[in-house]
């Protein structure tokens, strides 16, 4: 069993960070760069020793950790797994992280796992079951969490909230954050044909804590139109970084994460994608 860590983090810096993998422990220890935090899995990370936990506890004590998880399926229409969140709150206890954080999505449904974080209809039946679910989740951690936009790629016609008034809608009424995912947000504007920016505008900047940066895969619908996935498998495209200026022009300096969880480069790759959000954040006006 691991002691517990007296954090010397309480916060993220408004710097570049990246998605932790083992295979770039030492690279990080050695020649970390621009990258200044590190966000894990919280799945990965939730048994009780071993060189996983070990080589997260030297990190902790070298850079704010935020840990991301990707398995409680908030939006779910089940109650929250019991055991999944006794052991998140494990987690939070021993490593306590600068951040914690999960999607809006759900990936149950009966007693089924599906490896996939699906969309749902945004409408006042959802939305006071998505607030159930995250107060229930920052009670039992006891700490603030931030809900994190997905990807769409269709709209539900059970819908009638923008997805813009539904996290908001969200936020006065558990106190949660936002974590923007500029990615997310690209693939769903041109998966259902709207604005990027005017989202961007739209979105309340000042509730958002992190924002994230990935790849996605260009594909085709039925029809031909264009229909874009996102895998977080390759490099963050131009049309991405010119919405992430943006965001950071009108919302200013923000902690931002480079995303790559598939397919994952090497060390150099990797640290040339922070590198670039770095110049971005260094542009910006103080």
């Amino acid at each position: 069993m691991l002691d517990s860590i007296i954090s010397r983090f309480d916060r993220l810096p408004d710097a570049p960070g990246v998605g932790y993998k083992p295979q770039h422990f030492q690279n990080i220890l050695d020649s970390p760069g621009t990258v200044t935090w590190l966000e894990i899995h919280a799945e990965n990370y939730m048994g009780d020793g071993g060189r996983p936990l070990a080589q997260l506890r030297r990190l902790a004590e070298l850079f704010p950790i935020s840990v991301h998880g990707v398995g409680l399926s908030i939006g779910g229409e089940a109650p929250l797994d019991a055991e999944h969140l006794a052991r998140l709150k494990h987690l939070v206890e021993w490593l306590d992280p600068a951040s914690f954080s999960e999607h809006l999505a759900w990936s149950t449904h009966d007693s089924h796992f599906l490896n996939d974080l699906l969309p749902l209809p945004y409408n006042s039946e959802t939305l006071a079951r998505v607030c159930e679910h995250i107060e229930q989740v920052q009670n039992t951690v006891g700490r603030k969490m931030l809900l994190e936009n997905p990807s769409s790629y269709l709209a539900f016609s059970g819908t009638t909230l923008t997805e813009i008034e539904f996290l908001t809608e969200i936020t006065r009424r558990t106190g949660c954050g936002l974590l923007l995912d500029v990615n997310n947000v690209f693939v769903s504007a041109v998966n259902q044909q709207t604005d990027a920016n005017s989202y961007i505008d739209d979105f309340p900047l000042h509730l958002v804590g992190e924002i994230h940066l990935g790849g996605h895969e260009e594909d085709a619908d039925e029809s031909g139109a264009p229909l874009l996935i996102d895998n977080h498998a390759s490099e963050v495209v131009d049309p991405v970084w010119q919405l992430y200026e943006h965001t950071i022009r009108s919302g200013g300096l923000k902690p931002t994460l480079i995303e790559w969880d598939n397919d994952v480069p090497d060390w150099s790759t990797l640290a040339s994608e922070a590198q670039r959000a770095a110049a971005v954040l260094e542009a910006m006006p103080a």
